[in-house]
């Protein structure tokens, strides 16, 4: 959720008691859309993450990894030139607005100065703006008055907060209680969101149960107890901050005041936890989809090039005729002349011996003629030669596609993602990227189940299944789905016999693991490692196998073994 005034109260304390007096070390921008001031306070470097993108909109001390382009964007500059080596003084939250101010101490050699750094968390509206004396140093956004005649933020002008909405200060009383003796009744956490300030609508509705306990009714004469309520529970210092979790598990929302999801030491470490999953499932979904769009395209040219060859397949679909027409022409050379449009010849080719009329080009000669169907036969020969090879190659790089479109669609982190991306860079359909040294990104780990004594590897794309044909032993049992693409699956034996129950949990994770995993019972075959060939030459993933069984199964995913 966006944070609404009423959270970002207690982030503004968490922050000022964790960072005050803390020492600005490097400032880095990691994102078009986010800043982090890595500060030493309270004997550790921390790192404070200024988020202004309009859904992920935050302010927050983070562990999460972040890599800093080669290049420091310009805002990025101008906070190092004004706060490098600053110390941060205060956090706080100005009034009850969605704005955070971060003061901050900062000595030259010849001059010292208080610069302000204003985080205004607004969702579409966040942005950062660094002033001194009430002046505009820079902004992450900046608008001039052509764009916003209402608030120009630019250098040089004087920071100005941005214009009120229409609705009631909570802190006010009278003005709250004025708003609630208005409600009709209806559903109260909508009218708290639209009457009052600095509320999201998450948070009018956790007010709505625990102080309105779901009231409908209008609240009449006893709207000044209400207020007082209301008033008490927003700047109660009362907290309880939670993740809250939808039925699959995935994050929802978080929040300040919450009975009930998973309970966190503070607003901060909960706002983190939620927005670091969120924001690794944007970018997991994004980066999905860009892979997904490329091998589509792919898919899509290759369909094309082999519809294409197909078609100049069936253009030689005569060409036996063609021979046959010049044997018997040549056959009947005798009986022909120049100047004859067609002829009528028996087809000695045909077991029932039935005439067959041949067209003839009345200006050539009958051996001419002969000769015109000789060079059409020979030439769709030579197209036919050509291309099967070409087809063979077509329908080759087709099924790469779709195998690595499946092995797509079977990821779930950004591990599997980002061994795919290894893949098709390795197959020249993604630049190479751009690392900094010679550091080696350590190889993906196999997805890996443990079934009493016995552990089932299952390969999460073509490389790790190549992979891990090559890391098994000669008696251990190897599977893969019947017709479907699907990971390489693999029990490792140590020479033990392996027990049904074990090599049916093996074959429902391969179903599991294929692209026939929405489509009921799955054939999976299965055989020793010895007798599962890679070609000379294969691409990665492809694999021949003989001396299998097969067994019918319904895919099921199976919980990983710990790491």
């Amino acid at each position: 959720m966006p944070q609404d005034a009423y959270t970002l109260r207690f982030v503004a304390e968490e922050l000022d008691a964790m960072l005050a007096g803390g020492k600005v070390n490097k400032i880095v921008q990691p994102s078009r859309d986010e800043i982090d001031i890595l500060l030493y306070a309270g004997g550790k470097t921390r790192r404070l993450l200024l988020n202004t993108n309009a859904s992920l909109a935050r302010a927050c001390v983070s562990e999460a990894p972040r890599t800093a382009p080669d290049v420091a964007p310009n805002f990025c500059m101008l906070l190092r030139k004004h706060l490098s080596g600053a110390v941060l003084t205060r956090v706080r939250q100005e009034g009850f607005e969605r704005i955070l101010s971060f003061a901050f101490d900062c000595a030259g050699e010849f001059t010292r100065a208080e610069r302000i750094l204003y985080a205004e968390i607004m969702g579409k509206y966040s942005n950062l703006v660094l002033t001194e004396s009430g002046v505009i140093l820079g902004a992450l956004k900046v608008s001039s008055l052509q764009e916003n005649f209402k608030r120009v933020l630019f250098p040089g002008v004087k920071y100005a907060f941005p214009e009120k909405q229409d609705k009631a200060d909570p802190s006010d009383k009278p003005a709250l209680c004025a708003r609630l003796a208005a409600f009709g009744g209806g559903d109260i956490a909508e009218f708290l969101f639209s009457n009052l300030s600095g509320l999201a609508l998450p948070t009018c509705r956790i007010i709505a149960r625990e102080v309105f306990a779901g009231r409908t009714q209008p609240l009449g004469d006893k709207a000044a107890y209400w207020a007082d309520r209301v008033h008490d529970f927003i700047f109660s210092k009362e907290i309880s901050p939670a993740v809250e979790r939808d039925e699959k598990g995935t994050a929802k929302d978080f929040h300040a005041r919450f009975a009930g999801g998973e309970p966190y030491p503070s607003v901060n470490a909960a706002a983190d936890a939620y927005y670091t999953e969120r924001e690794s499932a944007r970018t997991f979904s994004e980066q999905k989809r860009k892979l997904e769009s490329l091998l589509i395209s792919r898919r899509k040219k290759e369909e094309k090039k082999l519809a294409l060859l197909t078609e100049r397949e069936l253009s030689c679909a005569d060409m036996e005729k063609n021979r046959i027409f010049g044997e018997l022409i040549t056959a009947n050379i005798y009986a022909l002349r120049k100047g004859m449009e067609g002829c009528e010849l028996v087809n000695y080719y045909d077991e029932n011996a039935a005439s067959v009329k041949i067209p003839l080009d009345k200006t050539l000669s009958p051996a001419q003629n002969a000769q015109k169907y000789y060079k059409k036969y020979n030439k769709q020969k030579r197209t036919l030669d050509a291309v099967a090879a070409q087809k063979k190659d077509a329908e080759a790089d087709l099924d790469y596609t779709r195998s690595m479109l499946s092995a797509l669609a079977r990821a779930e982190n950004a591990l599997d993602l980002s061994e795919i991306a290894e893949e098709l860079r390795g197959a020249g359909l993604l630049p190479p990227e751009k690392k900094k040294g010679a550091k080696q990104t350590p190889a993906v780990p196999f997805r890996t189940f443990v079934f009493g004594k016995f552990t089932v590897f299952a390969g999460r794309n073509n490389v790790q299944n190549d992979r891990l044909l090559r890391a098994a032993a000669p008696n251990d049992v190897w599977l893969h789905t019947q017709k479907y693409h699907s990971s390489h699956v693999l029990i490792r034996t140590e020479g033990r016999k392996v027990p049904e129950n074990v090599l049916l949990a093996a074959a429902e994770i391969c179903a599991f693991f294929s692209d026939a995993k929405e489509g009921g019972k799955v054939p999976v075959d299965w055989c020793e490692r010895r007798f599962v060939k890679k070609p000379s030459g294969a691409r990665a993933g492809f694999v021949t196998y003989t001396d299998f069984q097969t067994m019918l199964v319904e895919p099921r995913r199976h919980a990983d073994a710990e790491q």
